[in-house]
């Protein structure tokens, strides 16, 4: 037995909007107010087709009122259309709780054309969304084609169908389960006054890789959930991971430097960006040095502070095992690592490596945290990174360059 629905106060329960004449939008600005809850960094996929609908299942971390969703066609080579887009709450697989589902628009439109390159976001529902919530965001184009622009590895169910049922409640027209999300890249809520949230930009370790589906174990779950328990003023979390991304150069994704404006820079609320990323740069012995990767650091480092925010970085952690490990990637990562501990160049330093390693070889990852192939932390691992992270130092909290000294690893 399923147990019984909350009240209305704590579901998604937005007032019917008045219907507009559908019109192209201006873009919509950031709303300053505002507090990401999601994301996920879009990259190119495949092309989109006409007329099929999608549900996308998404877990929020930080509550508050006032929805609104950002839809991407960043990378598409043509504007694309959206009919109809709704948001409610997942009471199973793509079925919708009762009463949750409600229609988003755009500056006051019910249909909303994005042109290539660009993303908008929707009007603000009214109504409350708690934290921690599997929140259903459906989505149509009648005209969708060319590049679609999506995180293909969501670690996550969602599902798509034919035709527009987004209106639906029912998931009974929503057959096709897919573990990408396509079109969505972030979630915003208005949270109380003085509650912010972090972004953490990194590669297949942040995404989620070797974490058990569907259950939320990626690393920033793990702190999303820690910081929802403490006494904070940080809430949300924005998880920036692409599988494969690297710093330096395009590939899965945009690279750091190239995709910081889109995927963490301008999402609202962001109060401190959490740097983990670098070891797809060394291990793909693409020439890339230590002193290029630093480069790349310091750059990123630079641009969030001009932004007004703090930057904490992570060191690179272990990767003896994985088929393109050898010892000068080994001497890289060490470089690099350094840096990260010692520059000053953050406002503080969670030693990710330190969390990971093997006492007995400190090069190779501790065997109770690997998933597996020596370079994905599997679901202990991931809570184990979480934890290290200094909570404070979220906020700023912390004395810039100070390194996080972090528990011991669980056995």
């Amino acid at each position: 037995m399923r147990a019984a629905l909350p009240s209305a106060a704590v579901l998604l329960t937005l007032v019917a909007c008045q219907p507009a004449p559908a019109k192209a939008p201006a873009a919509a600005p950031a709303d300053t107010s505002g507090v990401i809850t999601w994301a996920a960094s879009a990259d190119r996929m495949g092309d989109g087709v006409a007329g099929r609908g999608y549900r996308l299942v998404v877990h929020t971390s930080v509550g508050g009122t006032g929805v609104r969703v950002r839809l991407s066609n960043a990378f598409g080579d043509r504007p694309l259309t959206f009919d109809s887009v709704y948001a409610g709450r997942q009471k199973q697989g793509a079925e919708l709780r009762p009463g949750s589902n409600r229609r988003l628009t755009f500056d006051g439109s019910r249909t909303v054309t994005l042109p290539a390159g660009s993303t908008m976001w929707s009007d603000p529902l009214p109504g409350r969304l708690p934290a921690a919530t599997n929140l259903v965001v459906s989505l149509h184009s009648p005209d969708a084609g060319g590049p679609t622009s999506g995180h293909w590895m969501a670690m996550q169910t969602s599902y798509a169908s034919r035709g527009d049922h987004t209106a639906e409640e029912s998931g009974a027209a929503w057959t096709v389960p897919t573990g990408s999300w396509f079109y969505l890249d972030a979630v915003s809520v208005r949270a109380p006054a003085g509650i912010g949230a972090v972004a953490a930009l990194g590669d297949s370790i942040t995404d989620g890789w070797h974490s058990t589906s569907e259950l939320n174990r990626r690393w920033p779950d793990y702190l999303a959930r820690r910081l929802q328990r403490a006494d904070t003023a940080v809430k949300g979390m924005a998880n920036a991971g692409i599988s494969g991304n690297k710093v330096l150069a395009d590939g899965p994704g945009q690279s750091a430097l190239n995709r910081l404006e889109r995927d963490v820079l301008s999402q609202p609320g962001v109060r401190t960006v959490f740097l983990f990323q670098g070891v797809n740069d060394i291990k793909a012995h693409a020439g890339v040095t230590a002193e290029d990767l630093i480069e790349g650091y310091r750059e990123i480092a630079d641009r969030v502070r001009a932004a007004g925010k703090c930057v904490v970085g992570a060191t690179v952690g272990p990767f003896k095992g994985w088929h393109e490990w050898d010892p000068a990637a080994e001497a890289v990562r060490q470089e690099a690592n350094a840096f990260i501990r010692t520059s000053g160049r953050f406002d503080a330093v969670t030693d990710f490596d330190r969390v990971l390693r093997s006492p007995y070889d400190r090069a190779r990852m501790l065997p109770a945290l690997d998933g597996g192939d020596h370079i994905h932390p599997n679901d202990k691992g991931m809570q184990a990174m979480a934890d290290a992270v200094d909570l404070t130092a979220l906020d700023c909290g912390t004395g810039r360059g100070q390194v996080v000294s972090p528990p011991s690893p669980r056995a």
